[in-house]
């Protein structure tokens, strides 16, 4: 039976970035990546972060892990508060959340061998450490985990493939024995038929170790191959969560029903009634500020409680699903729209 209580917990998280004029480089204002955003994960649970590029997904999972620094918020792992940590006990704790970062060309020093990139971790952590004698040996086996040999051990990584780098990325990750591991993009930079062979890598490693995953992505089908929950973001805040069916068979938040809308399909007349969305891009809106929901300048169905009320993120009706949209009781999702609607001009908007 899988545990009710979250595994890591993030409270009102606001990560900022500062922006520089210039001129001697002094401050002049902030650049909020992420903001005032709470998430849950239980154990065992694989939860999928998705949005475009640019709503904060990596700056969220940085923080988590502690490169870093929010400018507000707590983030508890395990029942513990991590700010509240010293450095040591910190260090202790962090080996426990490990990340695999989606370039794996840049994440690994091309100066050490795939011996040396497994087994560092370990020279820092010497109370989870095999044995020193042992370690060619537990290295060796870690690699086989992730369907590399021994033959692999003293090679630097410009010696292999994008998808064997990833590999050595999750080796090395696993030789941490975590309980929750970050991935990042773990597949973007990787040929399609590579990506499902670390996508079935992960889930098996999952099974075997009992790891919980925080999947970073914008890739939907992947998304949705691998997720338990589905989390979606928008300009740092989160903007729906629910289930993976919820949030592909019912979405309720207009950004979510224009990105499951904006998928491919391979065979179009077998989908002859999906309508595609209309959207304004984000080049189109960068003339038009909203200091209700972010969403409001590119939203189709946006009316003035839009444009002056930011949206809270909360259930509806007797849903586990949340969505931030004063829309979200009403608003069908687009395969099950008999029209789809027309699209807001330039500068205007709908009144109620």
């Amino acid at each position: 039976m899988r545990a009710t209580t979250p595994m890591l917990s993030v409270r009102g998280m606001r990560t900022e970035f500062p922006v520089r004029s210039t001129w001697l480089q002094r401050l002049i204002s902030s650049l909020v990546a992420v903001n005032n955003v709470d998430l849950d994960i239980l154990p065992g649970q694989t939860v999928g972060l998705v949005g475009e590029s640019g709503s904060g997904k990596s700056t969220l999972a940085r923080s988590i892990i502690g490169l870093e620094d929010p400018a507000a918020g707590t983030i508890s792992f395990d029942g513990q508060d991590l700010a509240a940590l010293t450095r040591s006990q910190r260090r202790a704790t962090s080996r426990d959340i490990q990340m695999i970062f989606q370039d794996p060309g840049s994440s690994l020093n091309p100066r050490r061998t795939a011996y040396q990139i497994i087994s560092e971790g370990w020279r820092i952590h010497r109370d989870i450490a095999p044995a020193k004698g042992t370690w060619r040996d537990e290295v060796t086996e870690l690699l086989e985990r992730v369907g590399l040999s021994t033959a692999h051990l003293d090679r630097y990584p410009h010696q292999f493939s994008g998808g064997q780098r990833q590999r050595i990325s999750i080796a090395r990750a696993l030789s941490m024995r975590p309980k929750l591991i970050i991935c990042d993009e773990p597949v973007s930079a990787l040929d399609v038929s590579v990506q499902a062979q670390v996508l079935n890598l992960l889930a098996q490693l999952q099974t075997k170790f009992d790891l919980t995953y925080l999947f970073i992505s914008h890739d939907l089908s992947v998304v949705r191959h691998i997720s338990d929950r589905v989390v979606v973001m928008y300009k740092g805040r989160i903007i729906e969560a629910g289930s993976r069916d919820q949030i592909f068979d019912t979405p309720r938040h207009p950004y979510t029903q224009m990105l499951l809308s904006s998928i491919p399909v391979v065979r179009p007349w077998r989908h002859s009634g999906t309508r595609r969305i209309p959207v304004r891009n984000d080049a189109d809106a960068s003339d038009t500020t909203s200091a209700g929901c972010a969403f409001a300048p590119r939203c189709p169905w946006a009316f003035d409680r839009c444009w002056n009320d930011v949206p809270e993120l909360q259930q509806r009706n007797t849903s586990t699903q949340q969505a931030a949209c004063h829309l979200s009781d009403t608003q069908p999702a687009p395969h099950q729209a008999s029209e789809a609607p027309q699209p807001v001009p330039a500068g205007s908007r709908i009144t109620s």
